[in-house]
């Protein structure tokens, strides 16, 4: 039987929506230290929980840094960084957020040279053990 890991929560936020922000994407997931997120828009808000809703990072406000299909945010002590990219082999394998919250690994990408055209693949596990 596998062993129970403590998990998070990464919630993006569009923090220039409505009153309060708008939830873009919330991802149930182990720790780790990078995460892709897919379709983000100029600026968002990134908060980081476990699961008893402790606030573990966050970054406010991240603006864009490169017109991009795909941000990378980083979590740097209690600080979430963010870098727009367009994914490099170093990406491959890493964990993407999908708007909705989905969370799957990238297994491929490839973009055209002026950047108009990408194509890209992601798995997704899913277990109820």
């Amino acid at each position: 039987m596998a062993e129970d890991k403590a998990l998070e929560y990464w919630s993006v936020w569009y923090s220039k929506a409505a009153a309060t922000g708008m939830l873009l994407a919330r991802g149930r997931l182990d720790h780790t230290a990078v995460l892709l997120v897919h379709a983000v828009p100029e600026v968002m808000t990134v908060e980081v929980h476990d699961e008893q809703g402790r606030r573990l990072a966050y970054g406010k406000d991240l603006q864009q840094t490169l017109s991009s299909p795909i941000c990378r945010l980083s979590r740097q002590g209690e600080r979430i960084e963010r870098e727009d990219i367009w994914p490099g082999a170093e990406d491959i394998g890493q964990l993407v957020l999908l708007p909705g919250g989905e969370v799957g690994t990238l297994k491929a990408w490839w973009h055209a040279d002026d950047r108009k055209e990408w194509r890209w693949q992601v798995e997704f596990y899913n277990t109820l053990r």
